[in-house]
């Protein structure tokens, strides 16, 4: 028997009988060292669920390995030699021995700084299993449900930080223009929005990052799925930004709104602390109207042939 898969209906794995021997010790092999390394790292993958169980801003990490394996699962694979890239590997490993290193030597990192560095060195020795047991074909073949893994590490704090504080000052920007369009008065003192009865601060937990973060993962997934051209890829994934700002710009102009046209209490109704979703929902809509341009037009070429 030839150590190669056999062939298979696209977006179909083969049943495990149809696998030759080698085939199959290389999976076992597999699913072994992933299995060892989630019992040597389970502290710290008991940390991440528990964060993401309670914090809104990482509660789409438990999803992210379930989308990954559904997508390797379903892509399709065919007729894929499974030789070991031993190279790949070392680098691989080498690269997670470094980054547990930093983690476990640096007693200057806060406890999610640390925790983001110990889900990264996790990954970086799965991946390695993979070039060593499948090779790199098959790693290569499956390069986008490998790279999604990514989201499971937690942002940096400082890096959290910085995108909120960016988040904020855009998103007044845009409040700002909205309420001269709309005829409201404003004067705008920083991130203070002084409308008439009322003055609204942008603060920084209204940045909306956790859904910015969501759509952005949203929009690189759909991105794999629906798009083939490179760069209209980008462009959706790179929509992301502007979308995110004028969602939240949207959302201090309502509630604004609703403060001098029904009162200053508007300031602590549900649309102000609840209302995210809702708002969310909302910018899928030109998202989904985007990816429905771009995928029309990216399917002209294959007309053609």
């Amino acid at each position: 028997m030839s150590n190669r898969v056999i062939e298979q209906s696209a977006g179909t794995w083969p049943a495990w009988r149809h696998l030759d021997r080698s085939h199959r010790l290389r999976i076992l092999g597999l699913v072994s060292s992933v299995g060892l390394l989630t019992l040597s790292f389970v502290y710290p993958l008991a940390r991440i669920f528990g964060i993401a169980l309670q914090n809104d801003l990482h509660s789409y990490i438990p999803l992210v390995p379930v989308i990954s394996g559904y997508l390797v699962y379903t892509q399709p694979i065919r007729d894929i030699a499974l030789r070991s890239s031993a190279g790949a590997a070392a680098i691989m490993g080498a690269l997670g021995i470094a980054v547990l290193g930093a983690a476990m030597g640096s007693g200057g990192l806060s406890g999610h700084d640390n925790l983001s560095l110990m889900m990264l060195a996790y990954l970086c020795f799965v991946v390695g299993s993979g070039f060593l047991f499948l090779g790199m074909e098959w790693m290569s073949a499956a390069a986008f449900p490998v790279a999604f893994l990514i989201f499971m590490v937690p942002l940096p704090e400082a890096a959290v930080t910085w995108v909120e504080l960016a988040l904020v000052a855009a998103s007044a920007d845009a409040a700002a223009l909205f309420f001269q369009w709309t005829g409201t008065p404003v004067f705008r003192t920083g991130l203070v929005l002084n409308l008439p009865g009322i003055a609204l601060e942008v603060a920084q937990q209204c940045s909306g990052i956790r859904s910015t973060l969501v759509l952005f993962i949203t929009s690189v997934l759909t991105a794999n799925l629906f798009l083939k051209s490179p760069w209209r890829r980008f462009v959706l994934v790179a929509f992301v930004i502007p979308l995110a700002i004028v969602r939240n710009g949207f959302r201090i102009l309502v509630i604004g709104l609703l403060c001098v046209h029904i009162g200053p209490h508007m300031r602590d109704s549900f649309i102000h602390h609840r209302g995210g979703p809702i708002f969310f929902a909302l910018s899928l809509i030109p998202l989904s109207l985007l990816v429905f341009w771009l995928r029309r037009h990216d399917r002209r070429p294959d007309a053609r042939t």
